[in-house]
Order: C-alpha cells, then sequence, then structure tokens
C-alpha cells in the first residue's frame, strides 16, 4: 500500500494512476477517515496526557476524593475515544489497501491493446507445426483426460519425455539464477490470508482468483512471490547488498474467467510448476535491479533458444501492486502471435509497507524495503514454446544445447 503522506501530498498523482489501472477509488473518503483517525488519536493522546500529570501532581499521601473522580472522568473518556477510534481505525486501513501503486510517467495508457513491445529475439516465423496438445497427446507425453477424469478440466498428467524436460528446465533456471547470487529456495505451498492480501493476490471481491482452504485461514499460492514476500515479514533486514532468492514451487491459479482467453491445453491450467525470482532492496537500487532481472530472463530465454518480444506493461493492465512490469511473449508458429511467458514487476513499497518489512537507513532510521518479483520458469508455457518452436521435420523435439546435460546427453524426445 502507499504512504499516507504522500497520498495526502500527491492526491492528483494517486487519482491519475489509479485511473489508468482501471481501478476506482475514494480519495475523499479516505482523506476523510484519516482527518477522524488523527483527531481521535490527538484527542487520546491528550487525555492521556492529563490523567499522567494528575497522577504525577497529586500529593504523596491518598489522593483526594476529586482527584479520584477526574480520575475516574479521564479513564471513561479514554475508553469512549478509543472505542469511537476502532472502526475509524478499521475504515481508513479497508480504503488504504485499495489504492493501488503509483505508476511512472511514461507509461503506456491503455489496457493489454496498448502493452509495447520494445525489442524481439529470434526468428519469429509461422510454420507447419503441431500445437502441443496434438503433439503430446500423439505421443502420449500429455494426458488432460485423464487429469479432467481425476480432478476436473484444466488439469492434466505429463509423461515420459515431458517430466524429463520440466526438471531439466528447472535445474537450469536455478544454475541460472545462483551463478547470479539468488538462494535456491523451496517454500510453503500455502500461505495465510494476511500474506496474500499484502503481496496483493487477495483482493476484497476477488478471493476467488486462488484456492482457499475451507475453515481454515490458509490458502493455496498461486505463485512462490506470495511465501518469499512473507518471508521477511515484519523484519528489519540488512539489504545494503540485496537479497536474491528464486523459489521452485506449484502454482495453484482458479484462473476464473479467463478460459476464452488463449486457454487451449497447457497455456492457463489449474496448476503448474514454476520458479520466481525475487529480491528485496533500498528504494534507489530497484530501478537496475529491475532491468538486471528482465535480462536474466531474456538469458534463459535466449539459452533455451525460444524466439519471444519483450513488451513494457500498459497502465491498464499492470495490476494494483506493480509500479513497472515488462512481459516477456514466446512466438507461437502455431498461432502468429506472440504469447505471454514470463513478467518481471518492480512493486517499490507497496508490498513491503503492507507486511512491514524495513531496512535501517544511515542514519539509523528504519524505511520501507523495495520488492521486485520475476518468473524464471513456468513450466506450462516454456513447454508450449519448446514444442512449437523445436519441432523436427520427423516431429521429434530438439533439446536446446543448454539443456542436454541435464537430460542425461539427450538431443531430442
Amino acid at each position: 500500500m502507499l504512504d499516507i503522506q504522500f497520498i495526502r501530498d500527491n492526491r492528483e498523482l494517486v487519482e491519475q494512476s489509479a485511473a489508468a489501472k482501471g481501478t476506482k477509488v475514494d480519495i475523499s473518503k479516505l482523506l476523510a477517515a484519516d482527518e477522524q483517525r488523527r483527531k481521535l488519536i490527538a484527542e487520546i493522546e491528550t487525555l492521556r496526557a492529563d490523567r499522567n500529570n494528575l497522577a504525577s501532581n497529586g500529593p504523596a499521601a491518598s489522593p483526594s476524593a476529586e482527584n479520584i473522580e477526574k480520575g475516574k472522568d479521564l479513564k471513561k473518556n479514554i475508553a469512549e475515544k478509543q472505542a469511537a477510534l476502532e472502526p475509524v481505525e478499521a475504515e481508513f486501513n479497508e480504503l488504504l489497501k485499495d489504492i493501488p501503486n503509483v505508476i511512472p510517467d511514461d507509461t503506456p495508457a491503455g489496457g493489454e491493446e496498448a502493452n509495447q513491445p520494445i525489442k524481439q529475439w529470434g526468428e519469429a516465423e509461422k510454420k507447419s507445426v503441431l500445437d502441443h496438445v496434438t503433439w503430446g497427446e500423439k505421443r502420449d507425453l500429455i494426458d488432460f483426460e485423464r487429469g479432467a477424469k481425476v480432478a476436473g478440466a484444466k488439469f492434466y498428467y505429463l509423461k515420459g519425455g515431458l517430466v524429463e524436460l520440466e526438471l531439466a528446465v528447472f535445474q537450469f533456471g536455478l544454475t541460472l539464477a545462483t551463478k547470479y547470487g539468488f538462494m535456491p529456495m523451496t517454500v510453503p505451498h500455502m500461505v495465510n490470508s494476511r500474506i496474500a492480501s499484502g503481496t496483493g493476490f487477495l483482493p476484497r471481491g476477488e478471493e476467488a482468483q486462488i484456492y482457499k482452504i475451507v475453515d481454515q485461514d490458509l490458502n493455496l499460492i498461486a505463485t512462490a512471490e506470495m511465501p518469499l514476500t512473507g518471508y521477511h515479514a515484519d523484519e528489519i533486514i540488512d539489504v545494503a547488498k540485496p537479497l536474491l532468492y528464486v523459489g521452485l514451487s506449484p502454482a495453484y491459479r482458479v484462473e476464473a474467467g479467463a478460459y476464452g482467453k488463449h486457454s487451449k491445453g497447457l497455456f492457463r491450467v489449474h496448476q503448474f510448476n514454476k520458479l520466481e525470482l525475487y529480491i528485496f532492496c533500498q528504494p534507489e537500487a530497484s530501478e537496475q535491479l529491475h532491468q538486471d532481472l528482465i535480462e536474466l530472463e531474456e538469458e534463459f530465454c535466449q539459452a533455451l533458444e525460444i524466439p519471444y518480444q519483450l513488451t513494457r506493461i500498459a497502465a491498464g493492465d499492470l495490476g494494483a501492486p506493480a509500479y513497472k512490469k515488462f512481459d516477456i511473449e514466446y512466438w507461437s508458429p502455431v498461432d502468429g502471435a506472440y504469447r505471454e511467458l514470463m513478467s518481471c514487476s518492480n512493486v517499490t513499497d507497496y508490498q513491503a509497507r503492507r507486511l512491514n518489512i524495513r531496512y535501517r537507513t544511515p542514519e539509523g532510521k528504519t524505511a520501507y524495503v523495495h520488492t521486485l518479483n520475476g518468473t524464471a520458469a513456468a513450466f506450462s508455457r516454456v513447454a508450449i514454446a519448446m514444442i512449437e518452436n523445436h519441432q523436427q521435420k520427423d516431429g521429434k523435439l530438439a533439446i536446446p544445447k543448454a539443456l542436454q546435460a541435464f537430460m542425461g546427453g539427450k538431443t531430442q524426445i
């Protein structure tokens, strides 16, 4: 969330950023609750000071009946003010949580259609290849029918060579990330609602986007970003050198309302395995680290010989937490178009404020860290990109050289 003082000082910017993201906010209502909250807090502090003065300035012997009555009145007034403050504080906090992060001035305006391609790499040519579902089912390497029988639509089995390929992709991804100083981590597959909300994955009215555990304050993670963010919740951490983590986990997503959008096969599924890059850093370092994350993702794609384009995400497609975001989109020979493969976001201090993650400045004060996240590899989409782009004339799948060492020297599936 944003700093309330920042909102007071930059109301127009906050309103414009929210409007650009397509988020309805009521800044007037928030600032009115803020003013009422501050007024009540000031009144409570004044009453407490009066009560302390009464206690410290009274006679050493037993207090007079008059002072006893004054003390009782002050105690009663404090209790009444605190009771009045509670609903105001609750309303203020809910309104503040609904305010999305601001965006840079150069953010493209508009929704998904306004996303701006920045660069391309590799040959983007439309060629006659099998789509990944047809290719996988023909070789008994993907089974959606039995996945639906066991768990429902959009669940699946991977088999044989595709399982070996998945493990090779993750091993390569971990090797690449650790080369740049990222610490590999496995993470809890569930988080409580505070962590889910703090990372921006449990906004009000959209709870159905992630799976909840009935009768427990637990949610299945949509990405390792959620438990990685929560790892340092309520801590003061040392980020003189940025903290770099790479988390390996499943991702569970309801994907409500998403079935019409490139939904065939593995592109949008309820469960997939994923490597997630995550950084905690000082504010002045986050812009450069964002570029470093993008370069790491590009290096991964180039090593896997996946043609792609780098795209700057427009305001209306950003989501609440992101300040700035880029997507890497793989070239689909089947569709003759680029499709989302991975993303990379600078979230500034938005998540850190919600989860109270701070560092000490050189002056000894505490301030909120900046956080960044990026997809190292979501195999469901990496599989599509590789199957479509690496099919040979005989129908076999060529294994990129970077992965062969992790597949026992195999050169094809």
